[in-house]
């Protein structure tokens, strides 16, 4: 049985520099010992370690992902750090190839140095690896593209046994390797495909949540990229919309030296709603400093103003800090529907929550292990922040688990990188591409040794 321990480990904010183990980003789950931790240089020295292996072998990234997605199972087993695989590898007219180990915020600076861009928006958070953000589904929102595994066009990876293979979208098995949790091999490089930089405005606003269906399809449709706040409690939803910037804009954006332009009129609408979200979250997190990480990601609705920049000044403004995050993809064309839902389970339970609930939509996805594969999807996400001392709200823990219950029983996937409870899901029933995903990974792996217990129990 899952319990909620189990999905929500406590974290450990104050663990000791000392400590022989190796904890993940949130600090909530123990990965590995350290000296199990193999840093490789460059891509042969890694065809050594993964060949030389005698246990299981998972790449770590950045660890931004729950604990249980990376740690070894086994005395033996072998963390691997690709960070030194970083960094422009090739370019040509349509595309940039980058080493897998390359922080998505160094992808989004080289390319702006290019003047290109990719085609998909980013997600919030910059500071993942490329391999990471590909393998686990990240994405923005936008119906015009999908998630970044659907901006490769190659992708370079080493198998169990040390062979190096390149798979371009021409090999059937490609739509395995573009989002398929690690368990293929170590990725080495990936190549992108990109367009040339565009400049966005992003228009910013706030409404009651009464005609939230509606609204939700009419602003997808017409805009660019959209992206929504809602907050059930108060009725309101706070929502950024953007086009391309019109030749003024764009100027005003140069005038600017390049930086993201805040415009001067500024719009009150959301303090109230703010003002007590954060009460809220004081109450729930006992966190003293008033600038704090989980205060700053909603005091940035205060006072909003239109904004003009590129694509990554503009939606890649996430803050980093420790959370529970779950977050479900429904079909685009029921998302009205589970909209109403939540809205009568919230009149009716009342449920506990400090932070609005999230939606982007992406369009369809090409990836098998996507939970956009070949429909519009909206993401549903939901936040619960850590305490100071680590521990997480029993009320807002039990909110999640409501949540996700609820859109679990709608026919929602979750979002691999992010927490989920996988004895809610049938997995070869919500992914139909399910048992030809295995066959691929059989292939690539047939002895799982990119495979550790969570995995492994996962893809059983």
């Amino acid at each position: 049985m899952t319990t909620t321990q189990t999905l929500f480990p406590r974290r450990q904010p104050h663990a000791d520099p000392q400590d022989p183990h190796l904890f993940n980003w949130a600090k909530n789950a123990v990965l590995a010992s350290k000296n199990a931790v193999i840093h490789v240089e460059n891509e042969a020295q890694l065809q050594q370690v993964i060949t030389a292996a005698a246990g299981r072998v998972r790449v770590m990234g950045s660890r931004m992902s729950p604990g249980r997605m990376l740690k070894l199972s086994q005395p033996g087993d072998t963390l691997l750090d690709i960070s030194a695989l970083r960094g422009v590898l090739a370019v040509d007219e349509d595309s940039v190839t980058f080493g897998a180990g390359t922080p998505l915020h160094e992808v989004f600076e080289l390319l702006t140095g290019m003047n290109r861009m990719l085609h998909a928006s980013p997600g919030v958070i910059d500071s993942q690896t490329l391999a990471g953000a590909i393998s686990t589904g990240t994405h923005g929102q936008g119906m015009q593209q999908s998630s970044l595994a659907d901006e490769a066009l190659r992708i370079r990876l080493v198998d169990a046994d040390g062979q190096i293979y390149e798979i371009d979208r021409q090999q059937p098995e490609f739509a395995a390797a573009q989002l398929a949790l690690g368990t293929l091999g170590a990725i080495t490089a990936v190549t992108l495909r990109t367009r040339p930089a565009t400049l966005y405005t992003c228009f910013k606003s706030a409404s009651s949540a009464d005609n939230l269906a509606q609204d939700l399809l009419s602003w997808n449709q017409q805009w660019a990229f959209s992206k929504t706040w809602w907050f059930p409690d108060e009725n309101k939803v706070h929502t950024w919309n953007a086009r391309e910037s019109t030749a003024d804009e764009m100027a005003l954006w140069r005038d600017n030296h390049g930086d993201l332009v805040e415009r001067e009129e500024t719009d009150t609408q959301m303090n109230d709603t703010v003002e007590k979200t954060l009460e809220q979250m004081h109450d729930d997190t006992n966190i003293v400093d008033e600038n704090g990480k989980p205060f700053r990601t909603v005091t940035r609705f205060k006072d909003f103003s239109d904004v003009i920049g590129d694509i990554y000044q503009v939606f890649c403004r996430g803050i980093a800090t420790p959370q529970i995050n779950i977050e479900i993809g429904i079909p685009l064309a029921r998302a009205p529907a589970v909209i109403a839902r939540i809205k009568a389970w919230h009149q009716q339970s009342h449920p506990h929550m400090h932070y609005p609930i999230i939606l982007r939509c992406t369009g369809p996805s090409d990836a098998w292990l996507s939970p956009a594969w070949q429909q519009p999807t909206c993401f549903f996400g939901f936040v619960v922040y850590y305490a100071e001392d680590g521990s997480l709200s029993e009320e807002g823990l039990a909110f999640l688990r409501a949540a996700e219950q609820l859109l679990a029983e709608e026919g929602g996937k979750p979002h691999w990188g992010k927490y989920f409870d996988p004895t809610l899901y049938d997995w070869p029933t919500l992914y139909p591409q399910w048992t030809a995903f295995q066959a691929v990974r059989q292939r690539f792996d047939p002895q799982g040794k990119f495979l550790n217990t969570f995995m492994a129990e996962l893809l059983s």
